[in-house]
């Protein structure tokens, strides 16, 4: 169907494990028609555990039904009770599982990160790969903690910024205002350029 989406943009929203706050703005933006896909940067997927020392560890891959499964039948009212269930059911209704983007090979315009550590290791991932595409990707940062609540506002900032940027080229570099972006300042955002034209990757970055 070629007028499925609102915007050719090709988005990614990432944070450490894919579960919770990429997830979150994976499904509000899916429900607005933008292309979007989402992924974690860390090495495995950790969800809290009962106890603070014990975190639930699972290899990227690992089903959302799967990790629902184990977390039920190892205590399934303490893990409703916090959430992880319920978070885990609109997962599934998402995608299948957990995706590391160390692991994609499909290009997006923009990347949003959800704190400045997977930003990080994004953008160092980013500056080892070989250009390919003679493109710039985007990579923005937005930082959100890792909490139901603030996972809900962080997606509509996220969305604010993806609804903006996408009236822009995105076949060149573009520079803008972050501020001028995002006025309600839900959150505290910085920008990355990278172009993908020649190697060595040259890098502009742009903050606040």
């Amino acid at each position: 169907m070629t007028n499925q989406y609102v915007s050719p943009l090709s988005v990614a929203v990432i944070c450490s494990s894919n579960m919770n706050r990429s997830m979150e703005a994976h499904g509000f933006l899916a429900k607005k028609r933008f292309k979007v896909r989402s992924f974690g940067t860390g090495d495995k997927v950790k969800l809290p555990g009962t106890a603070a020392d014990k975190p639930n560890v699972y290899e990227f891959g690992t089903s959302y039904d799967d990790i629902f499964s184990d977390l039920a039948n190892k205590d399934k009212n303490y893990y409703t009770q916090n959430g992880l269930l319920h978070m885990l059911d609109r997962n599934r209704r998402i995608k299948t599982c957990p995706e590391k983007f160390q692991l994609c090979t499909e290009r997006f315009d923009v990347l949003v990160t959800c704190e400045e550590r997977v930003y990080d290791q994004v953008i160092e991932f980013m500056e080892s790969k070989t250009p390919t595409y003679n493109l710039p990707v985007h990579v923005i940062n937005i930082d959100i903690q890792d909490n139901h609540e603030e996972a809900t506002v962080g997606a509509f900032a996220i969305c604010d910024l993806i609804t903006m940027v996408s009236g822009k080229a995105v076949t060149c570099l573009f520079t803008f205002s972050l501020c001028d972006l995002c006025p309600n300042k839900r959150a505290k955002y910085f920008v990355h350029n990278i172009f993908l034209i020649k190697p060595p990757a040259m890098v502009a970055k742009h903050s606040k």
